[in-house]
C-alpha cells in the first residue's frame, strides 16, 4: 500500500505530467501558428508547479516516499522551484523567435519542454539508482528531440545526431558506473550504499573503477573537459531557443545529481572523486578560458564559457573534504558556495542568450560577436542588460558573478590545503585570461559602428522578463546574502538527513 507521504513526494511531477499530456491533446485542436493557447496553458502549470516546489522548501522538511526511492528535501525542492521558473524564463524569451521560424507549428516545444522539465524534476528527487537514470534518459531523450525540432534546418539536425550519438555513450558510462557499484554493495538506494561502503565490507578496487565511469557519465552532463566535445557543436548547431533550455535548467538538475550520487552515496569515497573533480576542473577552466578566446561565433564563445564556468563548480564540489575528513562547516561552506554558483550562472545565462535571441529576426540569427556592433547606439537598454552579463561571468564586482566565483575560492582556501589554495591561484588566473573575450562583446556593442540603424523592438512581457532578469543579477551581486543563506540551509537541510 502506497502510503500519503509517497504521494506527497510526487505531487509537483504528477502535475507536470498529467498537464504535459493534456497540452499535447488540446494542441491538435489549436488552429492559430502563435500557439497563444498552448503556451498560456504550459505557462499556468509552470506557474502552479514553482509554487508548489516553494513552499515545499520553505518549510525546510525532509521525507521519503516510494519505498525510499523518492526524496524531497529543502535542497531539491529549491533547484526544482529554480529550474521551473528557468524554464518559463526560456519559454518566455524563445516564442517570438520560435514563431518566426515555425518551429511552434505542431505545438511539439511546449510539451517536450514539460516532459524534459520531469525528467530534471525525477533527477533531483532520486533517492535510487534506477529513479535518477530514467529521469536523466527522460531528460536526454527529450533534449535530443528539441535540438532537432527544426526538422527542415540541416546544422540543427547534424547537432542533434552528435548530441544523440555521445550522450548515448555517456549514458553507458554513467549505468555501467552505477552497475559496478550496486554489485559491490548489493543496493540500488543511495543510503544503503553510504552505509556498506562506510562499513568498510566491500572491494574497494570495484567501487573506485565503477565510481570512473560514475564521474565521467556526470562530466559529460556538465560539459567538462575532456567530455566537453558535444557542447560548443549543440550550442551553435541547435535552435537558439533550444540551445538556451539545454545551458539553463538542465545544469542544475545535473548539480542535484551529483549530490545525490557523489555525496549522499559514494562520500566515503571522497578522496578518490574529489581527485577526479580536480582533473576535471583543471582541464575545464583552461580548455574553456583559452578556446574562448579565438571564438568569433557568440553562441560557440558562450559554449566555451560554460565550460569554464563548470570547472568553477567542480572547484565548489571537491572542497568539501580534506583528506577524508568530514568538517560540517567546510561542507556546509562547499558545496553551498557549488550550488548558489550554479543557480547564479544558470540567471545570468539566461539574461544572455535572452538578449541574442531578442536581436534575431526572421532569417538573421544574430549569432556573430560582430552581429551585436553598436548595440548601445540602437538599445542602450539591451545592451546595459548584456554588458551586466558580460561583466558577470567574467566575475568583475559588484556583479553576482564576483561573489559567486569568491565564494568558490574562499571554500577553497579555508581548507588550508596547499593544493587547494594553488587550485584558487590557477582559477583566478584562468578567470583573468576569459575576461578578455567577455570585454570583447562589450567594446563591439559600445565602440563598434551599427551594422544597422533598426531600433530594436521586442514584446512587452519579453522587455520586462529581460529587464527583471538583468537587474538580479546586478541586484544579488549588491546583496547576495539571501540566496547564499537559502543555499546554505538547503545543503544543510540535505546532509542531515
Amino acid at each position: 500500500m502506497i502510503d500519503n507521504i509517497s504521494w506527497l513526494a510526487i505531487y509537483p511531477e504528477i502535475v507536470l505530467l498529467v498537464m504535459a499530456c493534456v497540452i499535447a491533446l488540446v494542441d491538435l485542436g489549436v488552429k492559430s501558428s502563435q500557439r497563444t493557447a498552448t503556451y498560456v496553458l504550459t505557462m499556468l502549470t509552470l506557474a502552479v508547479v514553482a509554487a508548489m516546489q516553494a513552499m515545499y522548501a520553505s518549510t525546510g522538511n525532509t521525507f521519503y516516499g516510494w519505498g525510499n526511492m523518492i526524496v524531497s528535501d529543502a535542497m531539491g525542492n529549491w533547484l526544482k522551484c529554480f529550474a521551473t521558473l528557468a524554464v518559463m524564463v526560456t519559454l518566455v524569451y524563445s516564442r517570438p523567435y520560435a514563431a518566426d521560424r515555425d518551429m511552434l507549428r505542431g505545438g511539439e516545444l511546449f510539451t517536450l519542454t514539460m516532459l524534459a522539465l520531469l525528467g530534471m524534476f525525477v533527477m533531483i528527487s532520486g533517492n535510487n539508482f534506477l529513479v535518477l537514470y530514467l529521469g536523466l534518459e527522460l531528460l536526454t531523450l527529450s533534449s535530443y528531440a528539441l535540438v532537432a525540432l527544426r526538422r527542415d534546418h540541416a546544422q540543427a539536425t547534424e547537432a542533434a545526431m552528435k548530441y544523440f550519438v555521445l550522450g548515448a555513450m555517456a549514458s553507458g558510462f554513467l549505468l555501467y558506473g552505477l552497475s559496478m557499484i550496486y554489485g559491490a554493495t548489493g543496493s540500488l538506494d543511495i543510503g544503503q550504499v553510504f552505509k556498506a561502503i562506510n562499513a568498510g565490507q566491500i572491494r574497494h578496487q570495484v567501487l573506485v573503477f565503477g565510481l570512473v565511469f560514475v564521474v565521467a557519465g556526470l562530466a559529460f552532463k556538465l560539459g567538462a573537459v575532456p567530455f566537453h566535445m558535444w557542447v560548443p557543436d549543440v550550442y551553435q548547431g541547435a535552435p537558439s531557443a533550444i540551445t538556451l533550455f539545454i545551458g539553463s535548467a538542465p545544469e542544475l538538475a545535473a548539480f542535484a545529481i551529483i549530490i545525490r550520487l557523489l555525496v549522499d552515496g559514494l562520500l566515503p569515497l571522497a578522496i578518490d572523486w574529489q581527485q577526479m573533480l580536480a582533473v576535471l576542473a583543471i582541464g575545464s577552466l583552461l580548455v574553456g578560458n583559452l578556446a574562448g578566446i579565438v571564438q568569433t561565433n557568440l553562441k560557440r564563445m558562450l559554449a566555451y564559457s560554460t565550460i569554464g564556468q563548470m570547472g568553477f563548480v567542480m572547484l565548489g564540489l571537491m572542497s568539501g573534504v580534506v583528506h577524508g575528513n568530514v568538517d560540517a562547516t567546510a561542507v556546509e561552506n562547499a558545496y553551498s558556495s557549488a550550488m548558489f554558483y550554479i543557480v547564479t550562472y544558470v540567471l545570468t545565462f539566461l539574461a544572455t542568450f535572452g538578449v541574442i535571441l531578442l536581436l534575431a529576426r526572421d532569417g538573421f540569427e544574430s549569432e556573430e560577436i560582430a552581429d551585436l556592433a553598436g548595440l548601445n547606439q540602437r538599445s542602450p537598454l539591451y545592451a546595459g542588460v548584456m554588458a551586466i552579463c558580460m561583466f558577470s561571468l567574467a566575475g568583475i564586482p559588484p556583479l553576482v558573478g564576483f561573489y559567486a566565483k569568491l565564494s568558490v575560492l574562499q571554500a577553497l582556501v579555508a581548507s588550508g590545503q596547499s593544493l587547494y589554495i594553488a587550485l584558487a591561484v590557477f582559477a583566478v588566473v584562468m578567470s583573468l585570461i576569459g575576461a578578455f573575450y567577455y570585454l570583447r562583446v562589450v567594446k563591439v556593442m559600445y565602440f563598434d559602428a551599427p551594422l544597422t540603424a533598426a531600433r530594436v523592438t521586442a514584446p512587452l512581457q519579453v522587455r520586462v522578463v529581460l529587464t527583471l532578469n538583468g537587474a538580479l543579477v546586478l541586484v544579488l551581486g549588491i546583496l547576495p546574502g539571501g540566496l547564499m543563506a537559502l543555499c546554505a540551509d538547503a545543503i544543510v537541510r540535505a546532509l542531515a538527513t
